[in-house]
């Protein structure tokens, strides 16, 4: 987008004070103060007039007194058709950038009010928060509103019916003509604002609710990219925008008004089954926006070059967006950006790489791992803007990466299809993310979307932050029973073995994704995995930390701080874990080794025969007692094991004994603990605690991040890892 305010400056038109806090408009010698934002708004409208009309300076008036009854109000700018300033033709209000879709309405009559206050007929109006803008012709006898799709050039009267046209840049200058434009590139803040803007003028006024809005609004913005996509000669329009229909053509200005809608609701739905055609898993129902509301939404984005806007910006911006909406709608808890960064950063994928993550929320680590790939076929073909053959060679080394090697699994349809959304604004890798349950196998997945990548054992990189704390349970998914850390673990020092089915009533989902993803991974893939540190605490979890250390090489631990989520609307303490998948041939030998660390502690120990007898002594103890209390108390064996004597004596006989059992048990997994340091095979495990991450517990950036220390070590640790 063009810096008008730094043009302004240099053409002379503007100045500031030392801290930039008062704007001067330097022909009418007018200072004003800029942290107003209506002001700011105000001044781009003014140095557009100039600069992109080329009114001359002279002919512009600012802050024009208006008499209104006995009230005396200003009109924000007055453009006039002669050098004495007598002849208004454009009036201009200006509202700040984050004005409601209701305000801006009631700025439209405030500007027509203002017109026809002004003693001599004003021709047209423009409204403007700089983020929208909406245009007029103005004709007091009739009293009439006919929309426009501009105002016109500086000695130009004719306004063309459409705006924006692709290669505007390329178009000559035609005397007489009007001049189009092309699209503006423009900063994150600014688009994330045009989304929100969008998006609550969509649901405000009762007729879909937010998350309906969300969708809609989704499908809009990828008809809004589609356009932009489509092929087309030079100067020809582009469909997502407003153009109008002349009075000639027709007459009245209701009329007039629904056929332009019309015409705009046939033109983005010609759009988006077109690209439907192309992708039909991105949206798989129709467009539900009556024509006024996608008006309304394409007043806020017709301006908008998605295309050539940064990736960084436009992603942030509709992750920004989207991120806030599902908090509010959904509880979701996205993975803050920094987390992501580290993970994906310390990985070494490449374009071969073949990447997954089974719960994949908004799509925040495929992104990383799509731009990582991107950046890369950057350093091999650094001159792909300007050198046609290594344009192809750089868009083929990361686009077949994002087409073939990136997938996503997310249960939520809807946060699926902002997940696709937000890959393809990231211009594309969302063709194989799909919506379903992450924990399903990957025969079912295969079969119910028909996308064979989703294959076991084939994943290069898995990383994934599963949701926590959520229960899996028997009685609602019967795959429980197909998990091994969905049954109740052995314990090698029980007495008796268990009968029956063993499949836990329920099991934690982040528990179960550990079990998923070591089947998704290839032999010596990579897990990076969010995870609770209950996980690594708790005793009760000490079944899972031993599959873990069967199933996979821990590469790395780290411990985040416990605010890490908190911005995100959550506060469970975390750590990262970066886990190697053994081979199959690894895990039976460590599994063979622990059995027989196990039967060899047992024989020594004569830990079942002790126990066994143990057991009988609790029991002939018992007998004894029961006859001493008979012959007292001349009464049965079942009247006696009732009484409170016998309750009592019998609770502190079994303590005694359950403290001897506790003792061996400790004796006997303290040794089994050296035994397994001793035999089985060592190696190093990077660790790390780390306190500070780039931003606090409200999200505010702060400007230490250990990751970034950390994540340069662990890099090098990987590295280090793999080459052996």
């Amino acid at each position: 987008m063009k810096d008008y305010i730094q043009i302004g400056i240099e053409k002379g038109l503007i100045s500031f004070n030392e801290d930039n806090s008062r704007i001067k408009y330097c022909y009418q010698g007018k200072e004003r103060n800029y942290n107003n934002p209506e002001e700011k708004v105000q001044a781009l409208a003014f140095l557009q007039l100039v600069i992109d009309y080329n009114y001359p300076e002279r002919q512009i008036k600012q802050f024009e007194p208006v008499t209104m009854g006995s009230e005396v109000k200003e009109a924000d700018i007055v453009v006039f058709e002669d050098e004495v300033c007598v002849k208004p033709l454009i009036l201009v209000e200006c509202k700040k950038q984050d004005v409601s879709e209701a305000e801006f309405q009631q700025a439209i009559n405030q500007a027509y009010s203002y017109a026809f206050a002004l003693p001599n007929e004003v021709k047209y109006v423009w409204i403007t928060s700089g983020i929208k803008n909406d245009y007029f012709e103005v004709d007091k006898s009739q009293n009439t509103r006919n929309q426009l799709p501009d105002i016109p050039q500086y000695g130009i009267r004719e306004v063309a019916n459409y705006k924006y046209v692709y290669g505007a840049e390329y178009l000559p200058d035609i005397p007489g003509k009007p001049k189009f434009f092309g699209l503006a590139v423009i900063e994150q803040v600014d688009l994330t604002r045009r989304f929100k803007l969008a998006h609550e003028a969509l649901w405000a006024g009762g007729q879909l609710n937010p998350s309906e809005a969300f969708d809609e609004l989704d499908k809009l913005i990828f008809c809004k990219i589609w356009d932009e996509r489509k092929p087309r000669k030079v100067g020809e329009p582009y469909d997502f925008q407003i153009i109008t229909v002349s009075k000639s053509e027709v007459p009245d200005e209701t009329k007039r008004r629904i056929k332009e809608n019309e015409n705009l609701h046939n033109r983005i739905k010609a759009l988006y089954e077109e690209g439907r055609k192309k992708d039909a898993e991105v949206f798989r129902d129709d467009i539900r926006l009556a024509p006024e509301k996608m008006r309304t939404v394409v007043s806020y984005l017709e301006s908008v070059n998605l295309s050539e806007t940064d990736l960084d910006s436009k992603g942030r911006a509709f992750e920004t967006f989207m991120g806030s909406f599902f908090r509010g709608n959904f509880g979701q808890y996205f993975t803050p950006r920094e987390i992501v960064k580290f993970i994906v950063d310390v990985l070494p994928i490449t374009n071969e790489s073949k990447v997954l993550d089974t719960s994949c929320g908004s799509g925040g680590f495929l992104l990383y791992a799509l731009n990582k790939v991107r950046e890369q076929a950057t350093e091999y073909y650094p001159n792909y803007k300007n050198d046609t053959r290594q344009y192809g060679k750089w868009y083929t080394y990361w686009h077949d990466f994002a087409e073939k090697n990136l997938f996503g699994i997310e249960i939520n349809e809807q946060i699926s299809r902002a997940a696709k959304m937000n890959m393809i604004i990231h211009d594309d890798g969302h063709t194989n993310v799909i919506t379903s349950d992450g924990l399903v196998s990957d025969a079912d997945i295969k079969a119910r979307t028909g996308n064979n990548g989703f294959e076991y054992e084939t994943f290069d990189f898995i990383i994934t932050n599963p949701p926590f704390g959520s229960t899996i349970r028997q009685t609602e998914q019967a795959y429980l029973k197909t998990y091994m850390l969905g049954k109740k673990e052995e314990d090698w020092l029980a007495v008796r073995s268990r009968t029956g089915d063993d499949t836990r009533d329920g099991q934690q989902s982040e528990v179960l994704f550990i079990e998923q993803d070591y089947h998704f991974l290839k032999e010596n893939g990579i897990l990076a995995i969010v995870l609770p540190d209950g996980i690594l605490t708790n005793s009760s979890m000490q079944f899972v930390r031993t599959q873990i250390e069967d199933w996979f090489r821990i590469v790395a631990v780290v411990s985040m701080p416990q605010t890490a989520f908190t911005a995100n609307g959550a506060g469970v303490k975390s750590s990262v874990l970066f886990l190697q998948k053994w081979s199959k041939e690894h895990t039976e030998k460590l599994v063979a080794k622990k059995k027989s660390i196990e039967d060899n502690l047992l024989s020594k120990t004569n830990y079942l025969a002790t126990r066994n007898l143990w057991d009988r002594e609790i029991k002939q103890k018992q007998k004894e007692k029961v006859a001493s209390m008979r012959n007292r108390q001349l009464t049965s064996a079942t009247e006696i094991k009732k009484t409170d004597e016998f309750k009592s004596w019998n609770a502190e006989m079994q303590a005694e004994y359950a403290s001897k059992i506790d003792e061996l048990k400790y004796k006997l997994v303290e040794e089994y603990q050296q035994r397994k340091q001793s035999d089985l095979p060592d190696y190093s495990i990077f660790m790390a605690i780390a306190e500070e991450i780039g931003y606090d517990a409200t999200g505010k950036k702060t400007k230490n991040n250990e990751l970034e220390v950390i994540g340069e070590e662990l890099k090098k640790f990987i590295i280090n890892l793999i080459s052996k």
